[in-house]
């Protein structure tokens, strides 16, 4: 029995340092997955979790995009332009709440994926669309801009995954911006054609291309 107890308290630190290397190494990649500027999941991060909620028929995904966010660095400089990132990240999140996700996609392009319990995202994302266009707080007035939004109910394209939905919201978000309407929906017809993925509009991209988003 004394020897049983001997080798069972000679095990616990390293059970102890293991449970400790496993924890950190948790840690890490949660950091990993976490973008370092606004604190919202990275491509992979939130590649993870929005495949998850797509399993929600009532998932809806969504695409935002900066306007003009070159001439906010140019006239404000990079500082305040981290800040309005910053501030986009924090009211996309809040909006998205728990049940949802939201990521930092890159530069300032952004995604989310929400559940609809109420069947009112065209309301609640021209809500978004007005919050985020408000001043950052603590800073010049003047630094504000819009925020293009496309999105697309997952229920619409059951056949897609969450690349797909994207590219859709993506086209959308595309549409909106160019005809300056700040949100629109993807329609349930083709997409812009593109080639290597580039929509139309973009170097590289056919010009001939069919507008499949509606005005929500």
């Amino acid at each position: 029995m004394s020897t049983l107890v001997t080798v069972l308290l000679s095990a616990l630190p390293l059970a102890a340092g293991w449970a400790v290397h496993v924890w950190w190494l948790r840690g890490c990649l949660n950091t990993a997955r976490r973008d370092p500027l606004t604190g919202l999941r990275t491509r992979d991060g939130f590649t993870r979790r929005g495949t998850v909620l797509l399993k929600d028929p009532r998932a809806v995904v969504v695409l935002a995009d900066v306007d003009k966010f070159k001439d906010i660095n140019d006239a404000h400089g990079h500082a305040a332009g981290d800040a309005l990132l910053k501030a986009t990240a924090d009211r996309l999140a809040h909006h998205v709440g728990r049940s949802g996700v939201a990521g930092r996609l890159g530069g300032d392009e952004f995604a989310a994926v929400l559940i609809d319990d109420q069947g009112t995202a065209a309301d609640m994302l021209a809500v978004l669309h007005g919050v985020l266009a408000r001043p950052v707080d603590g800073h010049d007035p003047a630094l504000c801009t819009t925020v293009s939004l496309g999105w697309v109910r997952a229920a619409d394209f059951p056949a897609d995954d969450l690349s797909g939905l994207l590219r859709r919201a993506d086209e959308a978000m595309y549409a909106a911006k160019q005809a300056r309407a700040g949100t629109r929906r993807a329609g349930l017809g083709w997409l812009f054609a593109t080639v290597t993925g580039r929509r139309a509009g973009r170097t590289g991209a056919r010009t001939a291309a069919p507008v499949v988003g509606v005005a929500a």
